[in-house]
């Protein structure tokens, strides 16, 4: 049977389960968009998170890996601070 889920419901779903790890932090992250042209994960962090000097570390090595498993297109994640 196909999986009928979305990339963008599938990056949510990723965000989703690993939001409770930015919230004991004091922190949280927000989905913004999925550019499917150049595959990049637009995200915002928040609270403490968006202060944090870690964040490079955290959205490369801990998001984009966990994206990129139900996602392997996706190529970069970026936070857009708004």
């Amino acid at each position: 049977m196909k999986d009928t889920k979305s990339d963008i419901d599938k990056i949510k779903e990723v965000l989703e389960e690993l939001r409770p790890f930015f919230n004991m932090e004091g922190g949280d992250v927000e989905f913004i968009k999925y550019d499917e042209k150049d595959n990049c994960v637009y995200v915002k962090l928040s609270g403490a998170c968006a202060m944090c000097m870690s964040q490079d570390e955290t959205l490369e090595y801990g998001l984009l890996e966990a994206i990129k498993e139900c996602v392997p297109a996706v190529k970069k994640i970026i936070n857009t601070p708004l």
